[in-house]
């Protein structure tokens, strides 16, 4: 990514933020989403820094290094630097071994910016609870504001879990407890997440500030459905049925796969037409099973409708969604759902689970779903597929909406986030001072 599309003003911002130091630990901005611990999380580094770059604002990206064959620094758009972490080693270790390299990471962070001028970050921005333990060290060293950005939340998950899905640890909850205590502004993507975090955690509710994601809507965007079918191997005629996300079970797609068994019970007209596509690759807890989902089709006599795709670029990705007849978004628990969010910018019918962040991003531009059940999946598919006027309908409403989720207004709300806090600890020193 080089950033030639995005220039920087050629004048600093009106703003007291000059630079920002952001935290992601555990997965990087260069990694590709829907494989390994990439996801959603990856996209919002990635586009809020972008966005805070065009405005003037540097991005410093600390990351953890997995690979030698990676520069120290990577220049990621102009403004944005990506600087890798050396911390434990490069390969083979699980998110959950990274508490015990949290040290080391902080340690190599603070080694980075040692010979720094006194000032230098004006934030600190850190993204999921294993980088809020490293924002909150280097926030109190640099004498800065901590703003979190949780993204999930073991006490969310673990109230949500899927049949058989390990629960997160007790360390976990005490870790995120500990940052959202330590943490000048809590970032909630919808208000549900909001007040999960004053609910679950004792979040003083003044620091939690609601600041919805967005979707690149230069990417995504509706476009001609026949030739997304033929770019991505699909037929004119076929029904296309699509999940993308992380093949574990926090996400479901087995009730997707099991919605269509129970469809095609009901319509056996559909075999030969069915197309159920599977974007992505397996992540948590789905890598102790990585073939239960392919074993789950074969079992019920799907192995020739279900199609397992790798993760794809996201230009690509724009081109499943424009295919696609419905998006399904069957997860467990989502902070936000960027996946429906991106969809419905293409114009796509998304179908979601009523759970979490997911029915702001879906609002009326969508059905949601209570609950799980893949009968119940299958029949709210069902009369989808049999009604085009409704799904055109949709189609429509849905890329109306998706418009008042662009990137450029995420940003636009990190940065008043990021003053507020400055001005906030500012006035305190003074105080204290005084």
């Amino acid at each position: 990514m080089n950033g030639t599309e995005h220039p920087r003003p050629s004048t600093p911002p009106d703003t007291p933020i000059r630079r920002v130091a952001m935290v992601s630990v555990h997965t990087s901005p260069l990694a590709q989403p829907g494989t390994g611990d990439a996801g959603g999380l990856n996209v919002y580094v990635v586009e809020s820094a972008r966005q805070l770059a065009a405005r003037g604002i540097d991005v410093e990206i600390f990351t953890r290094t997995t690979t030698h064959e990676i520069p120290t620094n990577v220049e990621l758009f102009p403004g944005v630097t990506v600087r890798h972490v050396t911390a434990g080693p490069y390969e083979g270790l699980d998110k959950a071994d990274l508490v015990g390299q949290l040290c080391a990471f902080a340690a190599g962070v603070m080694r980075t910016v040692a010979h720094s001028p006194e000032g230098y970050y004006d934030v600190v921005h850190s993204h999921y609870w294993l980088s809020g333990q490293v924002g909150w060290l280097a926030a109190e060293r640099w004498q800065v504001p901590l703003v979190h950005t949780m993204h999930t939340m073991a006490r969310v998950k673990n109230l949500h879990l899927a049949e058989g899905d390990a629960p997160e640890p007790r360390g976990r909850e005490i870790g995120e407890a500990q940052v959202v205590e330590t943490s000048d502004r809590l970032i909630a993507n919808t208000d549900t997440e909001a007040r999960e975090l004053i609910d679950l955690y004792d979040a003083d509710p003044h620091k939690v500030v609601v600041v919805p994601p967005g979707v690149d809507l230069d990417v995504f965007h509706p476009g001609p459905k026949a030739a997304a079918r033929a770019a991505v191997g699909v037929g004119e005629d076929d029904v296309l049925l699509l999940f993308v996300g992380r093949i574990q079970p926090l996400k479901a797609p087995d009730v997707l796969v099991r919605a269509a068994a129970d469809l095609l019970a009901r319509r056996p007209e559909l075999k030969g037409r069915l197309v159920v596509a599977v974007l992505g690759g397996n992540s948590g807890s789905g890598l102790t099973a990585p073939r239960a989902l392919a074993d789950l089709t074969e079992q019920l006599g799907l192995a020739d409708d279900v199609r397992f795709e790798p993760p794809v670029s996201r230009a690509d990705l724009a081109q499943w969604y424009r295919a696609a007849d419905i998006v399904t978004v069957p997860s467990y628990s989502e902070s936000f759902g960027l996946v429906a969010v991106e969809a419905q910018a293409c114009g796509a019918v998304v179908v979601a689970a009523d759970v979490g962040g997911l029915p702001t991003a879906v609002g009326d531009a969508g059905v949601l779903v209570d609950g799980h059940d893949p009968h119940d999946w299958s029949l709210v598919i069902e009369d989808l597929l049999d009604d085009p006027d409704r799904r055109q309908e949709l189609s429509l409403r849905a890329a109306r909406r998706a418009r008042a989720f662009g990137w450029d207004h995420t940003a636009d709300r990190l940065l008043e986030v990021y003053e507020g806090a400055v001005a906030e600890r500012r006035t305190a020193i003074e105080r204290t001072a005084g």
